[in-house]
């Protein structure tokens, strides 16, 4: 019988993954919440969606060992007084609690994602959520929520306060791998965007491609790939599993 190396950590992507979701509706309506928000409370919504690209584009440029978090808010820092800062802060704190949860509505549903996730705690396995940590925990907790399973199934979760890399920096991975003292080879990560997720591969990381929202923006050859349904997942995970 061939030998599997056996895993003890299952990652896990959120959006498109856990949550099924057409991005682009996602991403769409997510915006256009945020920018009515900012209008009605005095500010260019356009003009702070254009700052949010900007403070985006620098946590994706970034280098240091700062977190995604201060990245952000000192990009936004140069359009917006130190004080406006510290205002707009606490109107995205009000909108990720109230208006951002009706961007739910465009979201799926799957309850494959719960019991995949509770499927690996039966067989002790551990999960994290390896959601790209642009999100504040607020808005990301809330995202877990929809996907009818709760902050606490996992042990970590990134998060812009808490990371310094993003996706699809093998970084980004290596950075889960530090904080949680973790080998790649005991790690298995599952996602459904090819160039996102797939990358952890190239860390020694087991990847499987969940094809149920399939995201391949450039078209990659995927064949190598272990991939499929959640059904497949759970054949897939079962073979690193030890057995008596």
């Amino acid at each position: 019988m061939e030998h599997t190396q056996k895993i003890t950590t299952v990652l896990f992507d959120l959006d498109g993954t856990l949550l099924p979701m057409e991005l682009e509706l996602f991403m769409k309506d997510y915006f256009q919440r945020l920018s009515q928000k900012m209008n009605l409370c005095g500010y260019d919504g356009n003009a702070v969606l254009d700052n949010i690209g900007k403070g985006i584009h620098a946590i994706h440029t970034n280098k240091s060992s700062r977190l995604n978090e201060e990245i952000f808010w000192e990009s936004l820092s140069t359009a917006y007084k130190k004080e406006e800062s510290s205002k707009l802060k606490d109107i995205f704190e009000e909108f990720y609690r109230v208006e951002f949860q009706a961007v739910q509505n465009v979201c799926g549903f799957t309850p494959d994602a719960k019991k995949a996730v509770h499927f690996c705690h039966e067989h002790g396995l551990d999960t994290i959520l390896a959601t790209t940590p642009l999100f504040p925990a607020i808005a990301t907790c809330s995202r877990v929520r929809w996907a009818g399973l709760d902050p606490s199934d996992f042990s970590y979760i990134t998060t812009y306060e808490n990371s310094s890399r993003c996706k699809p920096s093998p970084e980004y991975y290596q950075e889960i791998l530090t904080k949680r003292h973790l080998k790649p080879e005991e790690c298995l990560m599952v996602g459904n965007d090819v160039s996102e997720d797939m990358p952890a591969a190239t860390l020694g990381i087991q990847v499987f491609l969940l094809t149920d929202c399939l995201i391949n923006t450039k078209n990659a050859d995927i064949s190598s790939y272990p991939q499929g349904d959640y059904s497949s997942l759970l054949q897939f995970i079962r073979r690193f599993l030890s057995h008596e």
